[in-house]
């Protein structure tokens, strides 16, 4: 059998990415042809609105898509056996002008279509790339954070966010301290946070300073927006001593200074110890040594070094990947789309909508019988 070859199509929130991947069900060999993505940022001290990213998406589409085709080298669009588009979860205006420029690609080409659910594609993205064979997988995004594990088809949520995700949490303090967007806030925050550990000269050495943050894990669950709120509050703070200090004054005996950079290392310590916490516990549950992150926050260096200190003291290993992968893209929902459209699944023109709620455990995983 030859290879098969999918096009797939993601904009769930500001990152519009399309690309071509290939696999051979004879060898269950992947290969990546293109990876186009094209971001939509706003100002620094702003975040996206749906209709703005919307807007972005219907204007790059075509240009997006086009690159993704040229640089996959195919001769023609019926060298495709299927459309793949982010059916959720996600923002409602960007998935719906991303998933009307797939049906309009899959109508004009005659090609099936296939509804992706955003998380799976994550995770089987994942698990290609860096060879996991059965990880717990911890999933941080901008929109979601949850652990998860397989079991019988199904990708089982062992616990998550009851709030607002961790990627939100980060993003939206970044808004707080007006740190750019470009190329996105989380790694903005993540490059002051480096800077505690220096003197404002970056060179001599200092102990980073760790401010007092609510840690709030619930059983095998997480809350982050009274850890937003408390560091905003200590944002606030800090703009008060700069006024007073600006103005001749000093601060109280006893008072440390308050600065961006521990106010971003603080924050990541704190969120991320958090998680560390919840996915070894779902470990030591399903008895696995493997863990797997995946998502946009899961490019955090820190994050990804916690992870595996807490692995390797379990005798296991971390798995991770680069921002070409982990961040949003259009071959993760290729790929996932296309070993359903393997296994006989599609979406018919009539059903091909959104939602903004579509849970992992939602998914058949009918491509897997381990």
């Amino acid at each position: 059998m030859a290879p098969l070859y999918a096009l797939g199509c993601e904009g769930s929130a500001n990152k519009l990415g399309i690309g071509v991947v290939s696999h051979d069900p004879a060898t269950n060999k992947t290969r990546i042809l293109s990876n186009v993505r094209h971001t939509f940022n706003s100002p620094p001290g702003t975040g996206f609105l749906p209709k703005d990213t919307a807007a972005h998406h219907r204007a790059h589409f075509v240009s997006v898509a086009r690159e993704a085709l040229k640089t996959a080298g195919l001769t023609s669009p019926k060298d495709l056996s299927c459309i793949c588009y982010t059916r959720g979860p996600g923002m409602g205006a960007p998935l719906t002008s991303t998933a009307i420029g797939a049906r309009t690609l899959a109508l004009l080409w005659g090609l099936d279509m296939v509804g992706v659910n955003h998380c799976v594609g994550h995770i089987e993205m994942g698990r290609v790339i860096t060879g996991a064979d059965n990880p717990v997988v911890l999933y941080v995004s901008g929109g979601n954070t949850q652990v998860i594990a397989y079991a019988e088809q199904r990708y089982r949520i062992f616990g998550e966010t009851l709030d607002i995700a961790v990627g939100n949490c980060i993003d939206r303090f970044a808004r707080t301290l007006n740190i750019p967007n470009d190329p996105f806030p989380g790694y903005n925050v993540e490059q002051l946070a480096k800077k505690a550990f220096f003197e404002e000269d970056g060179v001599t050495k200092r102990e980073p300073v760790l401010l007092d943050l609510p840690y709030a894990v619930k059983g095998m669950d997480c809350s982050f927006s009274g850890i937003l709120g408390a560091a905003d509050l200590l944002a606030a703070q800090m703009r008060k001593q700069d006024a007073l200090l600006a103005s001749g004054g000093t601060l109280k005996e006893g008072e440390e200074r308050i600065t961006p950079q521990d106010l971003c290392f603080t924050l990541q310590e704190t969120v991320y110890a958090m998680l560390v916490e919840i996915t070894e516990r779902a470990m030591a549950h399903v008895g696995s040594k493997q863990v797997l992150v995946v998502g946009g926050v899961g490019c955090n260096e820190r994050l990804q070094a916690m992870m595996g200190l807490m692995a390797r003291d379990r005798g296991g290993s971390v798995y991770a990947t680069d921002e070409r992968f982990c961040i949003d893209n259009g071959i993760m929902i290729g790929l996932a789309g296309l070993l359903a459209w393997e296994t006989g699944f599609r979406t018919p023109f009539e059903d091909s909508t959104c939602t903004q709620r579509f849970r992992t455990d939602d998914v058949h995983i009918s491509w897997r019988s381990d």
